[in-house]
């Protein structure tokens, strides 16, 4: 049984389209599912559906098996870390994270034993006689989960939690929060953020949402998947361009030929054709076409399906480099090593591996990719 099920989800605000759209989304018990998207695709309003802050405009939401239409938050089992940490300024850390126990008429002997221990799992022991002024940003965020956690809920649902903290505490925070999931063995996680570096190393499954600009497919969902499905596989240009950073290479050009195991594509502005090992059956030859390639797929160690290119600037940030270049067919980015070697205007023969490549027809669908899921990325070498 799913811990969180959601049918037929729709939210509309006012006399506006809608903001979700007849979604379908499973939760399984103690999965880490993230919410991903950019700002104002609907995320929040999703995780606040489920949470029982916001009302859904039509649909069904279920938790544990039991329908919480109409349900108040107060009543769902849930447990919610905002943002804003939301903790309660005259409050010392210790009785802020006993409110909800205390609310609950959780006998005292109860509520010293939770809070010490979840205290101590979050490193905040000698901090709770103080008072959140006290306290850093991550210190904060830390009460904050800890009062979550003392309530031992089956559902946790965090919105943004890290957008606060500066990259060093994100990072510290983001291994705190998923050693706490592997501690809590049938509590399940739905996670907000429009980060994808935390819904990579969080997330069991990545809920990606439409763009706020795609007028026809906002609020409804791109892809579901585990993180290296969608980095791989993605199913739309918008998937694959929204995965990964820097974000993958396009390139415009339509179908040359077609073989059983890959295409052909002509590039529109330079006439260099590059092969691709992509299930091409439903392609003709002129169709336009868009051909897509990781920054860390390409290589500089070969004279094979390769393009003239000019190097614009080399971003060396130690342990690798983003080596910007330039060609007939607009600007790429190229990984590389973080000791390479390249001058500002040298001329390159950048290698586009054909397995490598991806392919997105006018509508923006991948098509399928003939060759198996590489977990070890290629590196941008120099001969």
């Amino acid at each position: 049984m799913s811990a969180i099920s959601l049918r037929n989800i729709q939210k509309t605000f006012g006399a506006n389209a809608p903001v979700i759209k007849n979604l379908n989304l499973e939760i399984g018990a103690h999965e880490f599912c993230v919410f991903l998207g950019p700002s104002g695709c609907g995320k929040s309003t999703l995780l606040r559906i489920v949470a029982g802050l916001e009302d859904e405009t039509d649909g069904d939401v279920t938790i544990g098996g039991q329908s919480m239409n109409g349900v108040p938050a107060a009543e769902r089992g849930v447990a919610m870390v905002f943002q804003s940490y939301a903790l309660f300024p005259h409050m010392s850390v210790y009785e802020n994270m006993a409110f909800g126990l205390k609310l609950a008429k959780t006998p005292k002997s109860e509520i010293d034993r939770k809070v010490r221990e979840a205290a101590r799992v979050l490193q905040l022991d000698a901090l709770l006689e103080r008072k959140p002024r006290e306290l850093s940003g991550g210190q904060r965020q830390r009460v904050a989960i800890g009062r979550a956690i003392v309530r031992e809920p089956g559902v946790f649902l965090f919105d943004e939690p890290l957008s606060n903290l500066d990259a060093a505490l994100r990072g510290q925070t983001r291994i705190e929060i998923a050693r706490l999931h592997q501690r809590f063995a049938n509590a399940s996680v739905v996670y907000v953020t429009h980060d994808q570096i935390e819904a990579m190393t969080l997330a069991d499954k990545i809920v990606l949402l439409h763009a706020g600009t795609d007028t026809q497919r906002f609020g409804s969902i791109a892809q579901i998947g585990a993180p290296l499905e969608l980095y791989h596989r993605p199913r739309s240009r918008f998937v694959a361009g929204f995965i990964g950073s820097p974000r993958m290479n396009f390139i415009d050009g339509e179908v040359d030929a077609v073989a059983h195991d890959s295409v052909h594509v002509r590039l529109k502005k330079s006439g260099s054709t590059l092969r691709a090992q992509v299930d091409g059956t439903r392609l003709k030859r002129g169709q336009p076409i868009t051909l897509g390639i990781r920054p860390e797929h390409m290589r500089l160690d070969g004279d094979a399906q390769t393009l003239a290119v000019k190097s614009l600037l080399t971003e060396q940030l130690g342990e690798h480099s983003y080596v910007h270049v330039e060609c007939a067919d607009g600007t790429l980015i190229a990984k590389a090593p973080g000791d390479v070697a390249i001058r500002n205007g040298e001329s390159l023969a950048l290698r586009l591996p054909a397995d490598a490549c991806h392919l997105f027809d006018e509508e923006g669908i991948a098509l399928e990719r003939s060759v198996a899921i590489d977990t070890q990325p290629l590196a941008l070498q120099t001969a």
